[in-house]
């Protein structure tokens, strides 16, 4: 692995002395390169306009005492280097510029030269992962080389610079959202605190939702944004549980030994093997046999596993992304699914609500889908206006199931845009998707949709309410048995007045309406499957 250095140029100290004097002197940028046990591969020399011969001075000297260090100069300074906003900035778009390649080079970042303030900005880029470099320092002894030091701080208790965090901050969860300009207040903070938890934690994260509400998606996004963050540096790799099956689901997770089974002709090294250093994505989690839950957690918490046939362990150090639909605390009840490993990965846990519980989101996501097949197909498209009119309002309606969810979006806007004419989807375009999208959703069972009131309260309960109660009761309950839990079946009841909350508990709101009839959320969920 070779060796980096980074560093600003000492205007005062690299300059110091003339002549062949000058190698009687202690220069910090040279030094660093005259020590017997530290090779330098290539010095990233930063250096401002009006020291551009001093740089190559030193960049001459450099060659004489350490000829196959490679030094590059590069032009880069603040108008005002005691300037502490206008010096990190200028160092933070050095540092996001910079091609680092942290799984091939080993990174050094000098804080010897340069002024107080940029020293300090070193450090704070340095601890937020925006350079992956380790500090080293310079000092001056009784030789010219002089000695150095490798530091490592905990630099926590610096402050940052807020206005430059929070827009970086706000350009990463745009990122996780794909620029989707979301309005639902509930997942903007859920995606506030993924992204939070993406770049300070490496521990597991459970994804739960309902089929299609993005759980893939959103994890190949955190994937992403490690990745330009230099927190990550192996594959994304993902699998669907729900596709593995018998002795199989051994062999490609964990992978095998020539001859361990009839057909193992080769060697395989399996999935887990495969995400080592990077990102590994476990849908339908909760789809896992136990043997396999049994080996998923002595891989998690040993970083090793061992593959079928083989008494010699695999090591992967990887971070764990797993999605469900289920509720993975009734499997472990049920004898589904291992109670220590949910308590291994069920550290961060973040549920992802369906798209009718985002009908505020479904615009922008239209917008969104559409720039995805324009860049596909290489040609716009677009609504005309009352077409566009007729399809939200449809769209945003309780008409609309969206029992897909996003799969379900994502299939209807392809199938318009198809079948537009001039790359303009028109009212005739609209009306049948419309169609389609009804029948398709008449044909899928919804839960509980033939139950009456009298299947939840007693006949007698129901007779003391006025007609306008028993159709609220009844949609309250239609609510809750489509909706994945509690909270998600709050959000979209209590859709406007949670707005004009500073707090909302939508769960607390919901199940308080419920115990005036003497139900709750459980049960009602329970009928559902009876």
């Amino acid at each position: 692995m070779k060796t980096v250095l980074i560093s600003l140029l000492g205007t005062t100290l690299d300059l110091k002395g003339k002549g062949n004097k000058r190698w009687e002197n202690w220069r910090p940028s040279i030094s660093l390169c005259q020590q017997e046990d530290l090779i330098i591969d290539r010095f990233e020399l930063l250096h401002g306009k009006n020291f551009s011969r001093l740089a190559s001075n030193v960049k001459k000297d450099i060659a004489v005492v350490s000829p196959e260090t490679i030094v590059n100069l590069v032009e880069s300074e603040a108008e005002n280097p005691w300037d502490f906003e206008e010096v990190y900035n200028q160092l933070l778009d050095f540092s996001l510029n910079y091609p680092f390649k942290p799984d091939e080079e080993r990174y050094l970042l000098n804080i010897t030269t340069g002024t107080h303030v940029a020293q300090i900005c070193w450090f704070l880029l340095c601890e937020a992962r925006y350079i992956p470099a380790t500090l080293i320092q310079s000092s001056p002894s009784n030789t010219p080389e002089g000695t150095y030091q490798i530091i490592d701080l905990d630099l926590s208790r610096y402050d940052t610079i807020s206005s430059r965090f929070k827009k970086q901050h706000l350009k990463d969860t745009d990122f996780l959202k794909s620029g989707i300009q979301t309005h639902n207040s509930a997942f903007n903070e859920m995606i506030t605190e993924i992204e939070h938890v993406a770049l300070k934690s490496s521990a597991p994260i459970l994804l739960n939702g309902p089929t299609g509400s993005g759980k893939s998606h959103l994890a190949r996004k955190v994937f992403e944004l490690k990745k330009i963050r230099n927190q990550i540096n192996g594959e994304f790799v993902a699998v669907n549980c729900a596709t593995l099956r018998g002795d199989g689901a051994m062999s490609t997770l964990f992978g095998h030994q020539k001859g361990a089974y009839t057909g193992a002709l080769s060697a395989r090294k399996g999935l887990l093997s495969k995400a080592n250093k990077g990102l590994l994505f476990l849908d339908e989690i909760g789809e896992l046999g136990l043997d396999e839950q049994a080996m998923l957690l002595n891989a998690i918490e040993e970083k090793h596993f061992f593959p079928v046939g083989s008494d010699q362990p695999t090591y992967s150090d990887f971070q764990l992304i797993a999605g469900t639909h289920k509720n993975l605390h009734h499997a472990v009840k049920s004898g589904e699914f291992r109670e220590d490993l949910l308590a291994r990965i069920d550290l961060w846990h973040f549920e992802l609500p369906g798209l009718n519980q985002r009908r505020e989101d479904i615009e922008p996501n239209i917008d969104f889908e559409l720039r995805e097949y324009e860049a596909k197909q290489n040609h716009k498209v677009d609504f005309n206006k009352r077409a566009r009119e007729t399809y939200l309002q449809f769209a945003t309606s309780h008409e609309a199931v969206w029992s897909g969810n996003f799969r379900d979006l994502n299939a209807s806007i392809q199938r318009m845009t198809t079948m537009s004419e001039g790359g303009r989807i028109n009212e005739q375009n609209v009306a049948k998707e419309i169609q389609r999208l009804k029948m398709r959703w008449n044909d899928s069972p919804q839960p509980s949709s033939n139950k009456e009131l009298c299947d939840f309260i007693d006949q007698h309960a129901i007779d003391d309410l006025d007609l306008f109660d028993q159709q609220q009761l009844m949609f309250v309950i239609q609510t809750c048995l489509q909706s994945q839990s509690a909270s998600d079946a709050g959000r979209t009841l209590f859709n406007q007045s949670r707005l004009k909350k500073s707090s909302v508990n939508d769960s607390h709101r919901l199940r308080q309406y419920l115990k005036k009839f003497q139900l709750n959320y459980d049960q009602l969920k329970g009928s559902a499957i009876k």
